[in-house]
């Protein structure tokens, strides 16, 4: 770098700040309209929301433990009280849903155990399999064949076709004994 350093090129650098023009020539609305939103808007619904956690206290309620009672089978219902067979359809639906999950959960133990047994998985995961099978036959007796629009009433009427046809066998069975 030469000894000479031309001023016009490399001016020195300023050794104050400059203030900035502190002149406004138009009012912003962008500041004003946040802090409208916030004092209307925004602190009464906090202020509600912090009444309504101390009302509450330790009782927290979450909307996925929700617990319904148990209602009547639908064979307990009068047949023109239609609000229980409402709720006998409902929880009917509620059962179908749980049993549906359990299905998937031993599947899914079914799975797991085929994946960490590999090899030796027929002998060591034969009570998992015993178990998925029996679960299979029994959800299979109780819901296949009810179609899209299925139901209590279906369900049910399912259910009584099969106990007559297992009593109409049993008295053929025992006609042959004879």
């Amino acid at each position: 770098m030469p000894k000479s350093v031309d001023k016009d090129v490399y001016p020195e650098r300023p050794t104050q700040t400059p203030l900035q023009n502190q002149e406004v020539s138009r009012l912003d609305p962008v500041p004003l309209l946040g802090y409208l939103y916030s004092q209307v808007v925004d602190r009464p619904v906090t202020a509600l929301h912090d009444l309504m956690d101390h009302v509450r206290g330790t009782k927290r309620l979450h909307y996925y433990h929700r617990e319904f009672s148990r209602v009547p089978d639908l064979t307990a219902c009068l047949e023109e009280d239609h609000v229980c067979q409402y709720e006998a359809n409902q929880q009917w639906k509620r059962d179908y849903m749980v049993d549906q999950e359990i299905m998937k959960i031993l599947r899914d133990n079914v799975a797991s155990c085929n994946r960490r047994e590999g090899a030796n998985a027929e002998e060591n995961c034969a009570p998992v399999v015993a178990q998925y099978a029996e679960a299979c036959k029994a959800y299979k007796s109780r819901y296949a064949e009810l179609g899209y629009y299925s139901g209590a009433r279906r369900c049910l009427m399912k259910q009584k076709a099969r106990m007559m046809d297992e009593r109409k066998k049993a008295a053929q069975e025992e006609a042959k004994l004879e």
